[in-house]
């Protein structure tokens, strides 16, 4: 996850993780921090000679990443063909929240195939209720402009939507808006959840007497005591909003409409080790480097103990296959609790992503995820339906042979 330009945003959403980064990571707060020429075709050329597939992805993010303008990713692509080898095919993500979109961008973009992850929490009030300008009034028109310039200018997109505390309430409103009016060819869903000591404190890091046991009433986000935001979405919310989406795309939209997290279940359930980082037996490949060349072992764990070192020091495969970094995503099942090994849908799961494990379990036992309620929740309602899509495409269903990526460790 390439960080070109840091923290940096145009507008402040009520439950951005990545802006206080700034302070906590003691980045400069000049107005052009972003990456140098320099560092640009550094990193470019060292990100492409580590890669041995022919197809090779950057994905860009911020901040807001097109506040670095047009000219900033034109260079980009000028460098990427520089050093593409032959045969090889370069890809680019760009994650934005639409506000700054113009048809200079929906023509680059477009002449050069990049995939657009358009930030969009649903209708006018769902979105404006967290995603705010520095004066607080809403942006949903101002994305929805950028909106209009994707489809002006026929660029691929995907929509991504933060399920919170107000999202999280209307789970069909928000499908059918983005099937309907935003006409969003693949859905992505993001729980938010965030302690409410993440502005300092890295996760792993918490204090004992932060992690409440399961199901008591300092884990849902409207307690006065609670240890989340409030604006989180609950456990419970997560997984009822699951249910009435996939209900709503397994009657009608099935083929048509791609959600990542249904799509990648259907893998778990065919045996197969889930695609998605947040749901797979190991973590660790998404790392983030930021403007000034640090990497870090997960864009959710941008703190300075997780930083891996900087590509004007080391390598990125050094940072990559590092011991740090090879415990790091080995962890993920190492430090599951008993209630995760023991439950049905381990293999559907694997106690989903390590950031959100700050409960106890009913026994007393830490690093219990937040979500667990929700997760479980879900996978009862689905796994029928889910059983019976793999069943159809031909295929035995297997809830097993996920456990076989459980036995590998990093010694």
């Amino acid at each position: 996850m390439t960080k070109p330009i840091g923290s940096k945003c145009n507008i402040d959403c009520t439950y951005c993780y990545y802006l206080s980064k700034q302070p906590l990571l003691e980045h400069s707060k000049r107005q052009d921090a972003r990456f140098s020429e320099e560092m640009l075709e550094h990193y470019i050329k060292s990100y492409i000679e580590q890669q041995n597939f022919p197809e090779i992805v950057f994905h860009w993010q911020g901040g807001e990443p097109t506040l670095l303008g047009v000219k900033f990713f034109r260079d980009v692509v000028r460098l990427q063909k520089k050093y593409c080898p032959e045969g090889v095919k370069i890809e680019n993500n760009l994650q934005t929240n639409g506000t700054l979109l113009t048809d200079e961008w929906g023509k680059f973009l477009s002449k050069n195939r990049f995939l657009v992850g358009l930030s969009l929490d649903g209708p006018e009030l769902i979105h404006n209720a967290h995603r705010t300008n520095r004066s607080g009034k809403g942006t949903f028109r101002q994305t929805m402009k950028g909106l209009e310039v994707l489809h002006k200018h026929k660029v691929n997109f995907a929509t991504l939507t933060c399920i919170n505390n107000v999202s999280g309430a209307s789970p069909i409103e928000v499908y059918r808006f983005l099937r309907d009016e935003v006409k969003s060819p693949q859905m992505q869903f993001i729980p938010i959840v965030e302690t409410k000591s993440f502005r300092k404190t890295a996760p792993q890091c918490w204090s004992s007497e932060d992690q409440v046991y399961q199901g008591m009433p300092e884990a849902d986000p409207s307690h006065l005591q609670s240890i989340v935001e409030p604006w989180c979405v609950s456990a419970e919310q997560w997984g009822r909003f699951l249910i009435e989406v996939f209900d709503e795309w397994f009657t009608y939209d099935v083929g048509q409409v791609h959600i990542p997290y249904f799509e990648a279940w259907i893998e778990s359930w065919m045996g197969r080790v889930n695609p998605l980082c947040t749901l797979g037996p190991m973590c660790g490949k998404g790392l983030a480097i930021e403007h000034n060349g640090d990497v870090f072992s997960c864009e959710h764990y941008v703190y300075p103990e997780y930083r891996l070192g900087n590509i004007e020091e080391k390598t990125l495969e050094q940072m990559q296959f590092s011991s740090e970094q090879i415990k790091f995503g080995y962890a993920k099942e190492a430090t599951l609790p008993r209630q995760c090994r023991e439950c049905d849908y381990q293999f559907a799961c694997f106690g989903e992503c390590p950031k959100n494990r700050f409960l106890r379990t009913l026994d007393g036992e830490p690093g219990l995820n937040y979500l667990c309620a929700g997760w479980k929740q879900f996978y009862r309602h689905a796994d029928p339906y889910i059983s019976m899509l793999v069943s159809s495409m031909g295929y035995a269903v297997n809830k097993t042979l996920n456990a076989q990526a459980m036995k590998i460790r990093f010694k």
